[in-house]
């Protein structure tokens, strides 16, 4: 048995395969029994198959081959067109290529075939807020986080937060994003979404520190960078400020974050 890691932003599923089993004798393999990532493979049951090329395509996500992503889906729902987290895989996959109205009809036939498995249901809560449907989200990811057996309940509060913190509703993002972080103590992800809600909140000393003390421990990210540049800009601190923009500018100059700094949107 061999396990395939998979991790999805703002998204990625784990899942067991099996490994087809070697024989003491060798013989000469059947052509059509040969693996190929691009069609179904014969000797394995419809499930086990449609399982592997739906992995195969969080791997291609995962690496921004999103195309060929999209090809090992079609795959597996052609192979298995009742198997949901396909469905709920190629959600993700038509997110990233902006086809909101695709995704959004994956997500839903995803939940149509299992609308209780946790990861489809903080998928579709975490696209439903990236698309401006918070409200609508929190279900969801409520529905995920209830549920015992979800491996990773920490992105389900996480992606509460951020719901709740684009709706404006503070307090609830901060007891959404502490809990994601004692389930997962090191996130940077909850640590950058705190500092992001006393930003919001007008505080900008202790969002200051928080992000400090984040850059000090991980590489910053896109998204961190520009949270310390518009909290510096707000503070008054022109050297910090400019100390931050230079790194956006030279790590990530085509991110939107980017693009917001040289049009200076700095809210």
């Amino acid at each position: 048995m061999r396990r395939v890691a998979l991790t999805i932003l703002a998204l990625c599923y784990l899942a067991a395969c099996s490994s087809a089993s070697v024989s003491p004798v060798s013989k000469p393999k059947d052509p059509e029994e040969e693996l190929d990532s691009r069609r179904p493979t014969a000797p394995r049951d419809v499930r086990t198959r449609a399982k592997l090329h739906t992995e195969l395509g969080s791997l291609y996500i995962q690496n921004g081959n999103l195309a060929v992503a999209l090809e090992e889906l079609i795959i597996a729902i052609d192979i298995d067109p009742n198997y949901a987290k396909a469905y709920g895989t190629r959600g993700v996959a038509h997110f990233r290529i902006r086809e909101m109205e695709l995704a959004d009809r994956d997500f839903q036939r995803a939940l149509s075939l299992d609308s209780g498995d946790p990861d489809i249901n903080n998928n579709y809560g975490w696209f439903l807020c990236q698309v401006g449907r918070e409200r609508e989200a929190i279900p969801f990811l409520q529905r995920a986080i209830k549920n015992p057996l979800y491996e990773t309940p920490d992105r389900a509060y996480l992606n509460a937060a951020d719901c709740y913190a684009k709706l404006g509703e503070l307090d609830k993002a901060e007891a959404y994003a502490q809990q994601s972080l004692r389930i997962a103590p090191d996130s940077a992800q909850a640590l950058l979404k705190l500092a992001d809600i006393n930003y919001r909140r007008g505080d900008l000393q202790l969002a200051s520190e928080q992000l400090s003390d984040l850059v000090r421990r991980v590489e910053p990210s896109a998204e961190a960078l520009w949270l310390l540049i518009r909290v510096e800009h707000r503070l008054g601190n022109r050297t910090a400020e400019a100390r931050y923009s230079s790194q956006l500018r030279r790590k990530f100059p085509l991110s939107p974050e980017s693009q917001d700094l040289l049009r200076g949107h700095f809210e």
